[in-house]
């Protein structure tokens, strides 16, 4: 039986798309007959990562050699680029050992939304955080490219999933009573522009996060309901007229393949991560400018030709991808 391990800053109880991309692809590998090992902050004394307390850092990382050496796995994935993904990163240098890497966000644009921090700083360290990497796993075609223009070497395409038996349509195509958004409540998410947007519709906010009581304060005419999750979280999408999408720097985003597979259309703008998934007309629009817009000719669009389009999504294939990027250790 091959062995994989996974270095993670990223885990449970963590509610976000990085979490749920790599514990179902965890639970995949299984399935497939691999012995997985996840090294996550849990397993390390740890401190909240300030504006986010829901994310718990690990600081006593210097165990981390332990660990990997006592599993003694065939395959090395590191995934996210905190201090025991560095921690992890510099053990293979150091003992020439080949790993892969994944990029889940546009990191630089998310510190430069929140912290004002130059895009050149933040992409330089991501370059040298995943340019030695044997291959580096990213989410869109159009990323990608993004990527590759900006330095970025060896990447490889990986794909994401929902679950079937959680994410499906209404027999009778839902309620379709509001504007609905499910995801962080974080000024980089560019949520504001949903919650401002005018609308004949109810908007609905599901999730948290830093701005939370902020913009539950700002906008008392849209209802914030909190994480949800499992049947809930779909009975969300499900009775939803259509799911905005409103940020600028995501680079797939999750809650718009579980969306379609409620049979709820997208809108969003024209960017990396929705321009990859929306097929104007037949799921969702999307507009470069203008929100309102792109909800508004979302509306017009048949629920099953969107039920249709999520069925290109598996969390099969997105495993599959994922075994065929692994490089052995030895």
């Amino acid at each position: 039986m091959k062995k994989i391990l996974i270095i993670t800053d990223a885990w449970e109880p963590q509610v976000n798309g990085v979490v749920t991309t790599m514990t179902t692809v965890v639970k995949k590998l299984k399935e497939k007959n691999f012995k997985v090992e996840v090294i996550h902050p849990g397993m390390f004394h740890t401190f909240p990562l300030p504006n986010y307390p829901e994310i718990s850092v690990a600081w006593n990382f210097w165990d981390l050699k332990k660990k990997i050496e006592k599993f003694d796995a065939d395959y090395m994935h590191i995934s996210v680029e905190g201090p025991l993904g560095v921690t992890g990163r510099h053990y293979c240098l150091e003992n020439n050992i080949p790993y892969t890497t994944c990029i889940h966000t546009k990191f630089p644009e998310y510190v430069y939304e929140r912290f004002g921090i130059g895009l050149d700083v933040t992409k330089g360290l991501l370059k040298w955080f995943h340019n030695p990497a044997t291959k580096t796993l990213v989410n869109t075609i159009s990323h990608k490219e993004e990527l590759e223009q900006d330095g970025f070497t060896d990447l490889v395409l990986w794909s994401r999933g929902f679950d079937e038996k959680i994410f499906y349509p209404c027999p009778d195509g839902g309620k379709k009573k509001y504007l609905l958004y499910v995801g962080r409540v974080a000024v980089e998410k560019n949520i504001e522009e949903f919650l401002k947007m005018p609308s004949h519709l109810p908007k609905v906010v599901v999730g948290g996060g830093p701005s939370l009581k902020s913009y539950a304060k700002k906008y008392p005419d849209v209802e914030f309901v909190g994480f949800k999750k499992g049947k809930e979280l779909a009975d969300f999408y499900r009775d939803a007229a259509c799911f905005v999408f409103p940020s600028l720097t995501d680079t797939f985003g999750i809650v718009l393949i579980e969306a379609l597979a409620c049979g709820t259309p997208l809108a969003g703008f024209n960017v990396t991560g929705p321009k990859d998934i929306v097929i104007e007309g037949v799921n969702g629009s999307l507009d470069d400018k203008n929100l309102e817009n792109a909800v508004k000719r979302a509306l017009q669009v048949d629920r099953t030709s969107t039920f249709n389009s999520s069925k290109t999504y598996t969390w099969d294939t997105v495993a599959e991808q994922f075994i065929n990027s692994l490089v052995p250790m030895k």
